[in-house]
């Protein structure tokens, strides 16, 4: 069954920002016609892209529809809840969690730190019997997908065992049974990788949020609900695997004496990942033996993509609170099976000749060095980086804000320069800051001079220039647009069409000379009276002969002088 992939945007609410192409660390987002599209053959579901989007274009799959088909049909359903819950759930215990999971219909809650004492205590082991090296940790499903496919020569020093949900979920397997029905609920997008990758142990992952939206939905209150005792018992070191070097605690603690010998290290984050694991490979590092505790999530999953920033402080005091107490018991039998190799899922990366580089450069108005700003608007580090990214496929040549301002700057002035009517633009100040040939040329001659020699009328006083000049102030006070016909200017009549562009920074006018246009419709009105005056005579002398029909062609002559007159007048 194809499933849409964990992480995706809703391509109508993105606003073509490029942050999540900034902060996504594998760039798995290419960007289509403006809008934003997860790559899932790079993305390692990290949901950083998630955390940063400002619209919320960014989400991760809900799966919500699914889990209540499973309640719908009576399955016997099994929760397996992250130890990250306190940090978002504040001052709710797993027995109140576990209470309102029943009134939703589960059949029982767990909590996967139970999964993360069992790998602690096989995780000890294995170390103990290995050699010098360096040893991934394998509990962050991003942080191990990162490895396999980015850094695919250390995928072989991941330790070779299952992550804390699916033991957790074994462990629930063994304890009631294969038809069960195991659901993750947490912080994190990448656990519903480890569901598609091993629907046979965990059958759906959903977020803390989707769980708040069912709740919602049922109308099920924490406050309303019976605490339930969780299956298979509470958790206690395993809770620290949320933090950052939670994982390292419980090591120190299990096996101490067993594992004097290894150095224990925490990173937090894919770059500092990336930073510490050399790309050369393992055998860069092996003077000595180091455990890394390697988590996607700046400060561990406390940090996830759908927790709000600050929620660890009530995780750590909920945590450090049964610790205290607990450190001396430990030391646990792992019950099932939880032995896994990590194989290299490495991501084909060529790299372009410098001459196509160069090409694509060039086509975006980087002539030299000095134009590659390195401005990083476009989501890319560099000039060069953005280069490649296009040559990809996985960029468009309007997200360079330079190249995109150069294109409008050309267009806007080609438009200006060829409209057939005088443009102006001024700041706040009420000073030019564009104009056309055909605004000078409505203007005196010394003006028109000035505009030649200069090629623009820029910094000039708009009050030096034009009598109507309030209408600038009015416009960038106030907004909006006014329009005027038949302003006198000089010698000439124009109608004018003051707007804003910049609401108190900048307002333009377009200015139509109409002074043939009204000189024609004088004429036409004298012309219209002199044959009124011969009618008049006429009238006088043959009334009783034509009657009515001279006084209608009167009246007809009197509309058309009227009409032109009339809008002469306005």
């Amino acid at each position: 069954m194809n499933r849409q992939f964990p992480v995706f945007t809703t391509e109508n609410e993105c606003q073509d920002c490029y942050r999540c192409v900034r902060y996504c660390f594998t760039k798995a987002i290419r960007i289509v016609n403006a809008r934003a599209q997860v790559i899932p053959e790079l993305c390692v579901s990290c949901g950083e892209c998630v955390r940063v989007c400002p619209a919320h274009a960014k989400k991760i799959r809900s799966d919500l529809a699914r889990l209540n088909q499973f309640l719908a049909q009576g399955e016997r359903v099994f929760a397996s809840v992250a130890p990250s819950f306190p940090g978002y759930f504040p001052g709710i215990s797993i027995r109140k969690l576990a209470g309102a999971l029943k009134a939703l219909g589960f059949s029982g809650t767990s909590e996967t730190a139970l999964g993360a004492q069992a790998v602690s205590s096989a995780t000890g082991e294995f170390l103990a019997k290995s050699g010098n090296g360096v040893y991934v940790s394998s509990a962050c499903p991003a942080a191990v997908e990162y490895v396999r496919k980015y850094l695919p020569q250390w995928s072989k020093n991941i330790v070779p065992l299952d992550s804390p949900v699916l033991c957790h979920c074994k462990m629930l397997r063994r304890e009631f049974g294969d038809s069960i029905r195991t659901v993750f609920i947490g912080p994190c997008a990448a656990k519903k990788n480890e569901a598609d990758e091993h629907p046979s142990v965990l059958n759906l992952a959903i977020t803390f949020p989707s769980l708040e939206k069912l709740m919602a939905a049922r109308g099920i209150r924490f406050e309303d609900v019976e605490e339930e005792d969780p299956v298979l018992g509470e958790a206690e070191e395993g809770r620290l695997y949320s933090l950052e070097g939670g994982m390292n605690d419980t090591l120190r603690d299990t096996v101490r004496k067993e594992l004097s010998d290894v150095r224990f290290m925490a990173v937090s984050g894919l770059e500092r990942l990336a930073s510490f694991l050399p790309a050369k490979g393992p055998q860069a590092v092996s003077e000595s033996k180091i455990f890394l505790e390697a988590l996607a999530c700046r400060n561990g999953c406390v940090s996830g993509p759908v927790m709000e920033a600050g929620s660890a402080s009530a995780e750590v005091v909920s945590v450090t609170d049964r610790m205290s107490a607990r450190r001396s018991s430990l030391g646990r039998p792992v019950l099932v099976d939880i032995r896994r190799n990590y194989a290299p899922q490495m991501v084909e990366v060529s790299e372009p000749a410098e001459e196509e580089i160069r090409k694509v450069l060039l086509s975006v108005g980087k002539f030299s060095r000095e134009d590659e700003v390195n401005c990083g608007a476009c989501g890319y580090d560099s000039c060069r980086e953005f280069a490649k990214a296009l040559l990809s496929g996985k960029a468009e040549a309007p997200m360079c804000h330079t190249y995109l301002r150069k294109n409008f700057e050309r267009t806007s002035n080609a438009l200006i320069r060829y409209i057939p009517a005088g443009v102006v633009l001024v700041n706040e100040l009420l000073q030019i800051v564009e104009s056309n040939r055909h605004f000078a040329e409505l203007l005196d001659e010394e003006t028109l001079e000035i505009f030649n020699t200069l090629g623009n009328l820029d910094s000039i006083p708009v009050s030096n220039l034009l009598p109507f000049w309030d209408l600038f102030e009015s416009v960038l006070e106030n907004g909006g647009e006014i329009e005027k016909f038949n302003q006198p200017l000089g010698r000439k009549i124009v109608n004018v069409s003051v707007f804003s562009i910049a609401p108190g920074k900048t307002a333009g006018a377009v200015i139509q000379d109409v002074t043939k246009t009204e000189l024609q419709r004088e004429q036409i009105a004298a012309k219209a009276k002199e044959v009124i005056r011969k009618n008049v005579l006429t009238v006088q002398q043959v009334a009783r002969l034509f009657g009515e029909h001279i006084a209608e062609t009167e009246i007809l002559l009197e509309e058309i002088a009227g009409t032109y007159f009339g809008k002469r007048e306005e």
